[in-house]
């Protein structure tokens, strides 16, 4: 028997009402902050995500999903979702009109990464990205949109972590003071912070080997160190998060993964899953539609791990699917009535279904049970011939007859 592949899973029946329901109240909170919907496609030119999110990321060099096209272009499947909706503003012009732009998305992301709980090579994000607002109050905006939607799908005891790694000067001072308090070490700290030490230091602050977590803990900070444009940009978002009631965290590790980001940047996690805690993260990156070939664009945005929401959502969180009404016909002339009746209803937007194999009513009604019907319609011969159907509860078991003519 052909089995998934290893780090890919389905969604059965069972699981597509909690998606349902994380889906549509992340289109509520998106459109009530003003964000439409992009859909973008799910790969890119390899090009893409080299130049945004960074050349010397773990996910650029160890885990994007790359084959050759026919043509010999390069082409890549989304690790994320940032940089397409970025190609896509600039393609198709979407600033040109108006300086403003806020979207959001779903999708499929993929990622050559060890299977594990909340983690997987074929997962899904809900993304906002939000283009030309400099204010600091957009990426207030953003994270209450975030932490909002959260509270909706009534997930518990979370963290919002906040930090700023300021603009390209200011990172650039950090890491020469950062790189000072790691030398002494760095021989001493795992492989692939040794390597990040020339590459990509900051990123040596996000490595959880326990040893580099323990060296790095009285490193500097590179709030102390940001510009004072920089400072009042962070000052004014914790102000904005406390006028909003929103609690926060700062945490003076946190860089994030992509080398995009700037100045702002944030997550929010949970203690209910592990090592992967993380169920949303983003921030602002101010320099990625430039770095495209666009113009000079801020821009703010975030994204959601579905399948580690899905883990967290309490299971009355949701609503049930919708009863279901059942058609039990059956004779020569109640089942091709029934049948009828059937379309009839699901016209009128009720939920209706049958058993085009079962003959007699004891199988029909054996039918209706294993569907949960709420209520069976029985229409046979004879109720034909009085014109009328039975409406059965089917947990009560109490029926009543009503006129065929009052549901034709």
């Amino acid at each position: 028997m052909l089995r998934s592949i290893k780090g890919v899973k389905d969604l059965l029946p069972s699981q597509t009402p909690s998606w349902h329901h994380m889906e549509a109240t992340a289109r509520s909170w998106a459109g009530r902050y003003g964000f439409s919907e992009i859909r973008i496609p799910i790969f890119e030119l390899t090009e893409l995500f080299s130049r945004s999110i960074g050349g010397a990321t773990d996910i650029v060099e160890k885990e994007m999903y790359t084959f050759p096209d026919r043509d010999g272009s390069s082409l890549t499947l989304r690790p994320e979702g940032t940089a397409g909706v970025v190609r896509a503003v600039l393609e198709h012009r979407l600033l040109d009109s108006i300086t403003t732009r806020k979207l959001f998305y779903f999708g499929p992301m993929f990622r050559h990464e060890r299977p594990q709980a909340g983690r997987y090579r074929q997962f899904h994000q809900f993304g906002v990205e939000a283009f030309g607002i400099e204010d600091p109050n957009i990426d207030i905006e953003i994270i209450s949109l975030l932490w909002n939607y959260f509270l909706d799908l009534e997930l518990k005891d979370l963290t919002l972590h906040l930090n700023s790694i300021g603009t390209q000067q200011d990172r650039e001072r950090y890491i020469q003071e950062l790189k000072k308090f790691l030398s002494p070490n760095i021989s001493s700290f795992c492989g692939n912070c040794q390597r990040r030490f020339t590459a990509n230091p900051l990123r040596i602050l996000d490595c959880k080997v326990p040893f580099c977590v323990e060296a790095t803990h009285q490193a500097p900070s590179i709030i102390d160190l940001l510009s004072n444009d920089s400072g009042a940009h962070f000052q004014k978002i914790l102000t904005g998060l406390k006028d909003l009631n929103i609690p926060f965290t700062i945490n003076p590790r946190l860089v994030r993964g992509l080398d995009y980001y700037s100045r702002t940047t944030f997550e929010i996690t949970s203690p209910h899953l592990g090592s992967q805690s993380t169920i949303g993260a983003g921030g602002r990156y101010d320099s990625l539609v430039e770095l495209l070939q666009g113009p000079p664009t801020p821009a703010v945005g975030f994204a959601v791990g579905l399948e580690r929401v899905s883990l967290l959502l309490p299971e009355e969180s949701y609503p049930p699917a919708t009863p279901c009404v059942f058609l039990a016909g059956f004779g020569t002339q109640g089942k091709p009535e029934a049948f009828k009746l059937l379309h009839t209803l699901r016209k009128n937007g009720i939920t209706a279904e049958t058993d085009h194999r079962a003959t007699n009513l004891k199988a029909l009604l054996r039918s209706a049970d294993k569907l949960s019907a709420k209520y069976s319609i029985i229409v046979g011969d004879d109720e034909i011939q009085s014109g009328i159907v039975i409406l059965r509860n089917m947990e009560t078991k109490e029926q009543q007859s009503i006129p065929l003519k009052d549901l034709s």
